[in-house]
């Protein structure tokens, strides 16, 4: 156990009224770096569970304009570390029903004062409301993000659209007319413009 005075960091670094969250996420993430770094480990395990993942997702879409999660295992910006998250699949239900039963110290992530209109708040709530009006979406959600078709996003960096040609051999991750999934065919408004080359 290691312990950090990070809260009067914050305190005097972040304006009054100003999101502390931030700031107070790469303050410990360093110490967790320095410690290991100092105990000679090269691997460092995080608490994100399944729900976490795709708040992160949805938080980097609307408000980072990118499609990024976090991945149960990756290598830090230094090199140094893989950072693992064991508990990448769990759902947070599960992981809540777990805690009281065996009884875990719950240490509430309030210790700075209540924050309710942080957008990670809001964006779980949205998630949570979504999963109250139509059960499984959460999976659904989190499982797309392990089942990508870069041919079918945008990423010019993942697909090369510039270059691809015809070449009259059927490909099955070629573009098809309906996705086989009947939940996928549910009655549709957008419009689509078709522009014909020679």
């Amino acid at each position: 156990i290691e312990e950090q005075d990070t809260y009067s960091v914050v305190k005097r670094v972040v304006p009054e009224g100003k999101t502390t969250c931030g700031l107070c996420s790469r303050l410990r993430r360093g110490i967790l770096y320095r410690v290991a770094g100092e105990l000679g480990c090269t691997k460092i395990a995080l608490g994100h569970h399944r729900d976490d993942i795709v708040t992160t997702l949805f938080l980097n879409m609307f408000f980072g304009s990118r499609m990024k999660g976090m991945p149960p295992k990756l290598v830090s910006d230094d090199g140094k570390n893989v950072v693992i998250r064991p508990l990448a699949y769990v759902k947070e239900p599960d992981l809540v029903r777990w805690a009281e039963h065996r009884e875990f110290p719950i240490i509430p992530c309030n210790l700075c004062g209540s924050q309710e209109n942080l957008q990670r708040v809001q964006v779980k709530s949205m998630i949570n409301e979504w999963e109250k009006r139509y059960p499984g979406r959460i999976d659904n959600i989190f499982t797309a993000m392990t089942n990508i078709v870069p041919s079918h996003m945008m990423d010019k960096k993942l697909f090369p659209f510039e270059t691809i040609q015809a070449t009259g051999e059927a490909s099955a991750d070629g573009d098809i007319a309906f996705d086989d999934d009947e939940s996928c065919a549910t009655p549709s408004t957008t419009a689509s413009v078709i522009t014909l080359k020679r």
